[in-house]
């Protein structure tokens, strides 16, 4: 008998999350689904992020509401619009089985009218963000007249984001009788203010200690200079071949920094930040969740909600402002019950922050080393030969082909066809990394190494030369991003993406940087070149050079979204991009997500967002209790 059954869920639910792998209970739910399915509490819930809290609340939501009535029973508040989205989805497929339950979505940045169409079609359970929540009742659109249950999940992250105030008027235009349902990853005095002010006398049901982090999760920290923290970063990504991971940024322009940058340099990795519209962030979580991606560049405030499975890695490229957000972050791996790690990169002055970050988890680092580029090569050259060992061989298919795969190799003894095999992959990272620098630093050395913030080895990654700034006559009414663009120039040129600095794109001209090695060479591969019938013009810029400008350096105006290489067949590891590579600029993103040129514009995230100057992703409303 399945365990769900056992603590009250009836058989089509049951059988519904046994097709989505739903075998045992987890603690959460195994505590809490009892207690719920009474009906008679108001409830606080403790439990990290990835224990089931979804399910805790949203089993005996289904068993308690009536779904023969078409008006709002249940309300369920969260704080991001990828939270909202999941938990929609979630109890849908826990409804399968069931007939007429009709859950509705409300979230900022989708249509505003759909979700009105919806709700007046009938609604039994709504999942809500606050900002766009209260826009709707504003309209009077909804009627939470008959409201039996409020869910805040992830109250801690709402009341952080600013939203006390969105909450307090959701819930003054529901019924005083209806119960409160609370759950929370940490419990600050905030969120405890909250359960008393809208409770009464709550079940309160705590898994863990109160704030600490997942048992399951080993959490690593290595010392670095600044100027060397996104090689160090990318020595750390080349050492674990297999990974599958997110990277958290403190703002949006490092986001989007880094994530150019390591497109640039030949991995599969794309950003996630407010900037984006919903169109372009729905298409990275796509590509995201199918593993097209193996690193994702986000912000604290983008990522939450986020619930991809087999997350090997959480990397904190800058630690958090709050040490609670680290809680949130490392809770994107090690989910229903696996493993995973937490690295964080940091200078000397910075292990102040870990050993806080240490005594509000309750778990301790471990210092790790930077590994050297031999370790990096003797590891991606075995995980070449174990995928060699256990990749499955389409008979049928492959057949065909053998007669002259083994003609071809007739001349070669078996040790040589292995070394030459193997060598395809190793000697890429073979080149990269000879001579490779100890990227390790001492805490008396990373001390002396304060002073070097503000060199471009921390915020912007790439490397120190000179530019020349180029003019060319094709722009956004081409149909070009900044993505679409350095396709185009390296493809033409035959030009690494590493060699491009900052581009910029207007309406029926554009700029961008090249080394100034490689000036002749650009000019000269345009000679003769048409873009739809008319001629390409390339002119040295009278705006003169820049130095010290890496392909790293923070670029204006559209965003460029990562589009895997193709001829590459997806993650690329360390390499030196030498000649054209078939790299495919960022596909072109649909949408208004583009920062102004200036870099400060205005972008919409849940209705109610912008961009402060420190580029940091947070809510307009933003009040600290």
């Amino acid at each position: 008998m399945n365990p769900f059954i056992e603590l009250g869920i009836r058989h089509d639910i049951v059988n519904a999350i046994s097709e989505l792998g739903f075998e045992n209970p987890t603690p959460i739910q195994e505590q809490s689904i009892p207690v719920l399915l009474t009906g008679s509490n108001d409830f606080v819930g403790l439990a990290q992020t990835g224990t089931g809290k979804t399910a805790a609340f949203g089993l005996p939501l289904l068993e308690l509401l009536d779904f023969e009535e078409n008006h709002p029973q249940a309300l369920v508040l969260c704080p991001t619009r990828e939270l909202c989205l999941q938990i929609t989805n979630d109890i849908k497929n826990y409804a399968k089985q069931m007939n007429n339950v009709h859950v509705v979505a409300v979230y900022g940045g989708a249509s505003i009218s759909d979700q009105l169409r919806q709700i007046k079609r009938g609604v039994q359970i709504v999942v809500a963000t606050p900002g766009r929540m209260l826009d709707i009742i504003n309209r009077k659109a909804i009627d939470f007249s008959q409201v039996k249950f409020v869910v805040l999940d992830e109250a801690d992250e709402m009341l952080n984001m600013g939203f006390q105030e969105d909450i307090d008027n959701i819930l003054s235009t529901t019924p005083d009788e209806k119960k409160t349902w609370l759950f929370s990853a940490t419990m600050p005095t905030e969120v405890r203010r909250i359960a008393k002010k809208y409770m009464n006398e709550p079940f309160e049901l705590t898994m863990g200690t109160k704030n600490t982090g997942n048992a399951n999760i080993e959490h690593e920290y290595y010392i670095v200079r600044a100027r060397d923290k996104y090689a160090a970063f990318k020595r750390i990504v080349d050492f674990n071949p297999d990974i599958f991971g997110i990277v958290f940024c403190r703002t949006k322009i490092e986001t989007q920094d880094i994530a150019e940058a390591l497109i640039k340099d030949g991995y599969n990795a794309d950003s996630l930040h407010g900037d984006l519209s919903q169109q372009q962030r729905d298409k990275v979580m796509k590509r995201y969740r199918e593993r097209n991606l193996q690193l994702l560049i986000a912000t604290d405030v983008a990522a939450r909600g986020i619930d991809v499975n087999d997350v090997t890695h959480v990397i904190n490229y800058s630690l958090p402002d709050e040490v609670e957000n680290y809680t949130h972050r490392s809770g994107r791996t090690a989910r229903a019950g696996k493993t995973g790690v937490s690295i964080a990169i940091v200078n000397a002055k910075e292990l102040g922050k870990i050993r806080q970050i240490e005594r509000v988890i309750g778990k301790k680092f471990i210092k790790a080393e930077i590994p050297t580029g031999f370790d990096v090569c003797e590891k991606q050259l075995f995980s070449i030969v174990h995928k060699v060992h256990n990749v499955t061989v389409n008979e049928e298919q492959i057949e065909q082909y053998l007669p002259r795969i083994i003609e071809e190799f007739k001349d070669m003894t078996k040790e040589d066809f292995i070394k030459r095999f193997a060598s395809i992959e190793f000697n890429r990272f073979l080149d990269y990394y000879e001579n490779a620098p100890d990227l390790n630093a001492g805490v008396e050395e990373g001390r002396r190494d304060r002073d070097d913030r503000g060199e471009r080895g921390e915020r912007a990654p790439g490397g120190k030369s000179a530019f020349t700034r180029l003019f060319i006559n094709l722009g956004s009414v081409d149909e070009f991003n900044r993505g679409d663009l350095l396709g185009y120039i390296c493809n033409t040129t035959k030009i690494s993406g590493r060699t491009v600095g900052k581009i910029d794109v207007k309406g029926v001209y554009s700029f961008f940087e090249v080394q100034n090695e490689d000036v002749e060479k650009v000019m000269t591969s345009y000679k003769d070149i048409e873009f739809k019938g008319r001629p390409v013009r390339i002119e040295i810029s009278g705006e003169g050079t820049s130095d010290n400008r890496g392909g790293g350096e923070r670029r204006e105006g559209s965003y460029r979204g990562g589009e895997r290489r193709e001829g590459g067949g997806g993650y690329r590891g360390g390499e030196r991009r030498e000649g054209g590579g078939g790299y495919r600029g960022g596909e072109r993103r649909e949408g208004g997500g583009e920062r102004s040129s200036n870099g400060g514009g205005f972008r919409d995230f849940s209705g109610k967002r912008r961009e402060d100057r420190q580029g940091q992703d947070r809510p307009e409303r933003r009040r600290r209790f």
